[in-house]
């Protein structure tokens, strides 16, 4: 597996028993807390190993500091990630390290995944079930924080979501024999929807109002307060998507936020589905929920009503 479906990591089979995931991903802070910055950059990164149904095995840093930087902080974001691929079951070996005007932080995963157990996101059929396994919005409750306009409470939950492993629902979701998958980030839900449904030659209906979204954002995206990606994924998407007359703007910018370590977009047959949400939710994936069907149509579209 490698670039032609914009899946989320490479694949490199190695016998008829295993095949190693490699992925890389990493980014500038999107907290203040450079601990809890270092656990969701490696949460993020770890996520495209998950989402190809695989099992993280080690880790390296990649990391870029100003020279003026306290150690102190650097020590504490790349602990931050450390704990988070400990957490993870794998191991961080070393990394790379250089001078930069603006910190970034993130990880070079190594997976492993049997074969015949690899999860892409070509391989949704008309008919199946969409669930979704975290709620939407960072993008947008983040930008609020930045203005300093964002509930404590509210930002807190997001950094808690952002800092939650997917290793949890992709247990279950290797369990249930989901039958496609990607994990939701920069491009928003419709970004990473629209690539599942071109991979896999099917178009895709979304219940908007059965889409979970963290508290505050649709009112935080009334006030503005929009990161300059969701235009970006909107942009790109034209043509592409459209939305019902009940869809309003807010929920429909909401959509095309750009998520950091979001959560799993699964596509599993539908005699199958209720045996998948409560995986999840014994697993603790407690906002996992369905949020719409995969259609026959033009590949990659998306009609959200």
């Amino acid at each position: 597996m490698g670039l032609e479906t914009t899946d989320d990591a490479a694949v490199y089979k190695l016998n008829e028993e295993q095949a190693l995931i490699h992925t890389l991903d990493f980014f500038t802070p999107v907290v203040d807390d450079p601990y809890v910055f270092g656990q969701i950059a490696a949460a993020n990164a770890l996520s495209d190993v998950y989402a190809m149904g695989g099992t993280p095995l080690l880790a390296l840093n990649i990391a870029c500091f100003p020279t003026c930087f306290p150690p102190e902080l650097m020590g504490a974001i790349l602990k931050g990630g450390a704990d988070k691929v400990k957490e993870a079951g794998a191991l961080i070996a070393g990394g790379h390290t250089i001078s930069d005007e603006e910190p970034k932080y993130g990880l070079s995963v190594t997976g492993l995944v049997h074969p015949n157990g690899m999860v892409t996101n070509a391989g949704a059929q008309v008919g199946d079930v969409l669930v979704l396994t975290k709620p939407l919005g960072t993008g947008i409750i983040l930008t609020a924080a930045k203005a300093d306009l964002a509930q404590k409470d509210v930002v807190a939950l997001v950094e808690e979501s952002m800092a939650t492993l997917n290793r949890n629902a992709a247990q279950a979701m290797v369990a249930q024999s989901v039958v496609a998958c990607t994990d939701i980030t920069g491009f928003g839900l419709l970004g990473h929807g629209h690539e599942m449904a071109v991979a896999s030659g099917v178009a895709l209906k979304i219940r908007a109002a059965q889409v979970p979204l963290f508290r505050d954002v649709l009112a935080y995206a009334r006030m503005g307060l929009i990161p300059g990606g969701a235009y970006r994924n909107r942009e790109y998407l034209k043509g592409k998507v459209s939305f019902g007359a009940g869809v309003h703007e807010a929920l429909q910018i909401a959509f095309f936020d750009p998520q950091t370590s979001g959560g799993l977009l699964l596509s599993i047959a539908a005699h199958k589905v209720d045996h998948l949400l409560a995986d999840l939710k014994a697993r603790g994936v407690g906002d996992a929920c369905i949020i719409g069907r995969v259609v026959a149509g033009k590949p990659g579209y998306i009609e959200v009503n």
